[in-house]
């Protein structure tokens, strides 16, 4: 599971399907990269980035916590 991309979208405060319409994607697909099911494309982790509000290149990193992707940044 991808519990830091949680914690982004819940800062937000947005649901899993609000954050996959505004990155033009279905929530199925948001859900499943969310989980660690699936892991998006380039061209998609751009979107749920720009979405979030975080680097897009982190879904590439090693899976750490919210705060240690804050400290690389």
């Amino acid at each position: 599971m991808r519990e830091w991309l949680k914690e982004y979208r819940e800062e937000r405060g947005l649901t899993q399907g609000e954050t996959a319409q505004l990155s033009g994607i279905s929530r199925s697909y948001y859900t499943n990269i969310e989980q660690g099911k699936r892991n998006p494309t380039v061209d998609v982790a751009k979107k749920i980035a720009k979405t979030l509000k975080f680097d897009w290149v982190i879904f590439f990193r090693n899976q750490c916590s919210l705060k240690e992707h804050k400290e690389v940044v």
